[in-house]
Formats: structure tokens, sequence, C-alpha cells
């Protein structure tokens, strides 16, 4: 579907104005969304999973560490499909946030995949200049990510920051010169874009953000000893069809979430950038854009 496509169905959930300004500059921000007490059931679930990630020594399918993480200082920078780890995380990514989605990608909505992301105070966080559509491309652009802030999120402890109009603008090579996946912009790319014009999206806790796929994105490193968690949940329209293998499936991938199947795909004829196979699996865009 269209955006004007789109915009013609009722909305569900946000307003008009937050519906034009993603599909005008690519993304959007809600403050306040999430009921406190979701968050408090989210964050009792995501304290529990950082204790239990005190006994790994190395990444692997649930969790991705940081360099510093230890037994007795835990350093998760992510923790892989929170959907399929507790049901608090699955009933609110298809509940209160598809319909989010429904409101920007149309009323037939698949999800894709969720992560929780954290903030630790360290080099390692920072998440480079990037665009997600390389990640895992589709027939058509209806592709978003959804954040929702499980903590009050400043310019103190790394905000996502997204550049506005830029999904409107070109895709970039992702790779390095050396043909390696890097899941970044190379250095002369991400300095042309001109700081001046960046939107950090700050909020208190249980507000949420939505970028389209090919909107250009990173988050600076948290300079405060708190860890910021993060939980993004990501959507497709229903005529959106994957070109390429899930790079890290759940047991909800391709699931129906609101709406019905499409019968028919719908292509967007702007190419796309493929990534490498991920078919024997995916580590996390930390260790792509650490090397």
């Amino acid at each position: 579907m269209t955006p004007e496509q789109i915009l013609k169905i009722p909305a569900r959930i946000l307003s008009e104005s937050q519906r034009e300004h993603y599909f005008e500059f690519g993304y959007a921000s809600v403050e306040d969304f999430v009921p406190p007490e979701i968050i408090e059931n989210l964050l009792q679930c995501v304290n529990a999973f950082v204790d239990l990630s005190r006994s790994e020594t190395v990444s692997g399918g649930v969790f991705d560490i940081g360099p510093g993480h230890s037994s007795e200082k835990p350093q998760v920078r992510r923790l892989k499909m929170p959907d399929d780890r507790d049901p608090v995380f699955w009933e609110l990514a298809r509940g209160l946030i598809a319909d989010v989605a429904a409101d920007l990608v149309g009323p037939d909505v698949v999800f894709h995949h969720s992560k929780l992301n954290f903030k630790w105070c360290d080099e390692s966080d920072r998440v480079k200049w990037h665009q997600d559509a390389q990640f895992f491309p589709h027939t058509n652009y209806n592709v978003l990510t959804i954040g929702c802030y499980l903590s009050d999120t400043t310019m103190q402890n790394g905000p996502l920051a997204v550049l506005p109009g830029s999904h409107n603008g070109p895709l970039f090579n992702q790779y390095d010169e050396s043909g390696n996946w890097s899941g970044s912009l190379n250095e002369t790319d991400a300095a042309a874009i001109d700081m001046n014009d960046v939107a950090y999206l700050t909020g208190r806790a249980g507000s949420i953000t939505a970028h389209n796929c090919r909107e250009l994105h990173f988050s600076p490193t948290s300079k405060s000893p708190t860890p910021r968690p993060l939980l993004l949940n990501t959507y497709t329209s229903a005529d959106a069809r994957p070109y390429t293998p899930h790079p890290e499936p759940s047991s909800h991938a391709y699931e129906i979430v609101a709406g019905k199947p499409a019968r028919w795909a719908h292509h967007d004829p702007r190419p796309c950038l493929i990534p490498p196979n991920w078919s024997g699996g995916y580590t996390s865009i930390y260790a792509a854009q650490a090397k």
C-alpha cells in the first residue's frame, strides 16, 4: 500500500498528525504511550534476564554480551528474541504495538522480529549510522521498527537519532572496502551527514519511536552509568515479502498480528542492497560494526 492509501484508512491508535509526520519524515515519536504498569512488568522481566546473564561468558543464542561483561558486572548489549523469552514481551508486540504498526504500514501487519538493546556507558554500545532495509530486504519498504523506552532516555544515555526525510533518499552500501558486511555506512558517507539536521528521540519511560526501514539512524554512546534498555519490534505490511532468509527468526516470525494475509505482493521499483546469506545464523549489529 502507498502512504496515501494507508492514510485513507481510519487510525486505530495514533493521531492523524503523527501518521502524517511519519510518512513525511520517516519517523514518529509518542511520549508516555505504554502504560506504567506494563513498563514495570517488562522491567521486572528484563532485570531477571540480566541476572541470568551473569553465568554467560560468550555471546550466544539468548544474549549478546559486551567486552566488559562479567558475573560481578553484567554487560548485556542485547537480549535476543524477547518475544520468545517471556509472554509479557509478546503480549505487547501483538497488541498495543501492533496497533501502532497498523496505522503506519496498513491494516494487514506481519511481525518480523524483536530485540532488546541496552546502553552500558561503554564505547562498544555506540550504534553507527545505518539503514535497516539492507539487513532484511523486502519487496517494498512498508517495513518499520517501533522502539519502546523502558527507562527515561535523555541525551546522556544514548537516545535513538534519525535523519528526518532520509527514507526518501538513497540506500547506502553497508559492506566495507574488502567486501565484508559492516552493517553501517562507510566513513565518507557518514561524514557527509549534516549533524545539525539530526533529530534525537528522547523520551520518558513508556515513550515510543517508529522509524521506516530506509531511514538513516544511529545512537551515540551513553554517558550514564545506569543502563538504558530499549525494546524494539519490527513489522512489515502483509504485501511486503522477504527476498532473503530471516536473519534471526523467533517462533513468531512472519505471524499475522493484524488483519489478514496478502494475496498479492506489492513491489517497490527502488532497488535494495542484498545482505550476506543469514541462513547460517546472525550475531548482532554490535558485532558486525565492531568487525
